[in-house]
């Protein structure tokens, strides 16, 4: 395997961070050619200095501090809101990873593949709100997505070099989140720091919160129907609170496959970046005689009915998955600032899709109007 050049949206987060830590344990294999980030400059000014990469982007106020603190012969520095497109564009970047948050990885995710970059999402958004526009212009353009996600990622490997059409079955495992053991009536008595005190992962606010309703897991339900072209009754969620196989599959003959390791994300990272190709990851190998047993149960969707309504939403497909993000989106905003109580984050996106009049096979602007169309009907009911 040459030197790959890659470009990490998003580097200052948990991804992004640990994604530099795998490179640079992997010295000689890459080369971080592009950076970015939004408010955290303290940290992408170290990274800039550590890594030198040729691109950054950053948000108005930290292009300012990075021209006064970074020499004239450093990296060329650009706007994160506007011009990530042309960082991902460039012809020497070979891998993109997104690990940036939130619908603005859509644009910069569309153009990698329209140069036939392989991409290596983190980013679920993207794909639950125009997958079936991402896969196609993968195809097209012949470009290769990877997941990083650690449950795409176990699917991905799982499949790795079998007969799609032997498939019968995609077990998603989720470890049930902070509120797992908590009655569903006490849930509102909990304050933000406690529905952010996540049992596996350290991961970031919005995410948390959404694995706390399980809106998370469902949104990866429709991410893996459009990652894998499977149908969504082909799809089952399992709570596995000690989050060690990360996802299963089952092929027709019975046969199931399983995807185990440490709740370390360097592991699929590391994959992503080196694939089809395995090195040492200087993750620890897991010891089986310290796990005495291994659980699996069903969701109770009474109790998490979020995962429900993204099944729905991925059922019925067309724009009715982008206006169930950006409904979760304005609404999780809402209840970290104090807005919205946690239960009716649920409340809020329910009404928003119901309401939606979806079309089937939207093009990329009917998807960024009924965007906007949610966020706005989910703010009213917010705030009304």
């Amino acid at each position: 395997m040459g030197v790959k050049n890659v470009v990490i949206l998003g580097s200052t987060g948990s991804i992004g961070i640990n994604a530099l830590n795998v490179i640079e344990r992997l010295k000689g294999k890459f080369k971080v050619v592009g950076l970015t980030a939004y408010n955290n400059v303290d940290l992408l000014h170290k990274q800039i200095k550590k890594f030198s990469p040729r691109y950054v982007a950053v948000g108005v106020h930290g292009m300012g501090y990075l021209r006064k603190h970074l020499s004239s012969k450093s990296a060329k520095i650009f706007n994160v809101d506007s011009e990530i497109d042309y960082i991902v564009s460039r012809p020497e970047v070979d891998i993109v990873l997104i690990a940036m948050r939130g619908s603005g990885a859509l644009s910069p995710f569309l153009s990698a593949i329209r140069c036939g970059k392989t991409v290596a999402p983190a980013n679920k958004e993207a794909l639950v709100i125009a997958g079936d526009i991402i896969m196609a212009e993968a195809k097209k353009y012949k470009a290769t997505i990877i997941p990083i996600d650690s449950e795409q990622s176990a699917i991905f490997q799982c499949l790795e070099g079998k007969n799609i059409k032997e498939l019968k079955k995609i077990y998603l495992t989720a470890s049930g989140g902070p509120l797992l053991d908590i009655p569903k009536e006490k849930f509102d008595q909990l304050s933000v720091k406690e529905i952010l005190r996540h049992p596996r992962w350290k991961m970031g606010k919005k995410i948390t919160v959404d694995s706390a309703t399980l809106m998370n897991k469902g949104f990866e339900v429709i991410e893996a129907k459009r990652l894998f072209g499977v149908e969504v009754n082909q799809i089952n969620v399992l709570i596995h609170p000690q989050a060690l196989i990360h996802s299963m599959v089952e092929f027709r003959d019975g046969s199931i496959l399983a995807q185990l390791g440490a709740t370390d994300m360097r592991l699929p990272i590391q994959y992503a970046l080196t694939y089809p190709h395995r090195y040492k990851s200087g993750v620890a190998s897991m010891d089986f005689s310290r796990f005495k047993k291994l659980t699996f149960a069903q969701v109770d969707q009474q109790k998490f009915p979020a995962l429900g309504l993204c099944f729905y939403a991925a059922e019925k497909s067309g724009t009715l998955p982008c206006v169930l993000n950006a409904a979760d989106e304005e609404a999780v905003e809402a209840f970290l600032t104090g807005h919205l109580s946690f239960s009716r984050i649920y409340k809020v996106v329910e009404k928003v899709v119901l309401k939606h009049t979806r079309i089937q096979k939207p093009a990329l602007d009917q998807i960024l109007a009924a965007d906007q169309w949610a966020r706005e009907e989910a703010q009213k009911i917010i705030f009304n």
